[in-house]
Order: structure tokens, then sequence, then C-alpha cells
């Protein structure tokens, strides 16, 4: 049986993508990085990394994840900053999702920023 393939659309097997990002085996080098792996939390329920890379300043108490919401799909549209050498980052998306039968999508352009050499995710219009 082949491996799972990632959520996150790069095409790799899960655990070789962001499956080493959920496990903390390593951390996403790219503001895009992260943003895929917090697509892929959301796709596999992990509320936990979700929170761990949310900038403490926009960071909610505790966040519940929604299981009747089955995410997708997810189109990269574009990224700015956000390299192995910079300190901010916008990326825009738009990830695909079926609740009650229905299908949709949410468009978004997240700011990232790197603190202390990781990433976080601050919030997104």
């Amino acid at each position: 049986m082949a491996p799972r393939r990632c959520p996150c659309g790069t095409g790799l097997p899960y655990a070789e993508c962001c499956g080493r990002l959920h496990d903390g085996t390593t951390a996403a080098g790219t503001a895009e990085q992260l943003m895929r792996s917090r697509y892929s939390a959301f796709a596999v329920g992990d509320a936990a990394y979700l929170l761990a890379t949310w900038h403490p300043a926009t960071r909610p108490a505790s966040l519940e994840l929604d299981p009747s919401v089955r995410w997708t799909g997810l189109d990269v549209i574009g990224v700015t900053g956000g390299g192995l050498l910079a300190r901010e980052a916008t990326v825009e998306f738009r990830a695909w999702y079926r609740h009650d039968g229905d299908t949709g999508s949410r468009h978004e352009v997240s700011r990232f920023v790197r603190e202390d050499g990781a990433w976080r995710y601050v919030d997104a219009v």
C-alpha cells in the first residue's frame, strides 16, 4: 500500500512532508512551509500544532476544530517574503473543503513573522 499523501499538496508522503513538522522532527524553514503545515494540521485535526505555531500576541486560549469539515485541497496563490533569511511574510492561498455535503473554499492572505528562528502565524485577511 502506498504511503498517505500529504494534504498540503506537495505530492510527498505525509510522513516526509508536514508530518515531520507536526511531530516536531523539524521546523518550517519558510513561511510557505509553515502555512502548508498549518493547512495540513487542519486537515488531520491537529489543533495542538496550530496553537503551537500561532504567534503569542494573537493566539487564542484554545481551538476546537469542527470534525464535520473535510479539507480537500490547497492552492498557494502567492508568497511575499518568507524565505530562509526573511523576518516577515505573507502567503495568499485558497483552501477547499466539504461540509454538510457542500463544497466551499476559504481565500486568505496570512501574515507570518520569524522570531527566535521560528516562523509563527500572526493573522489573516
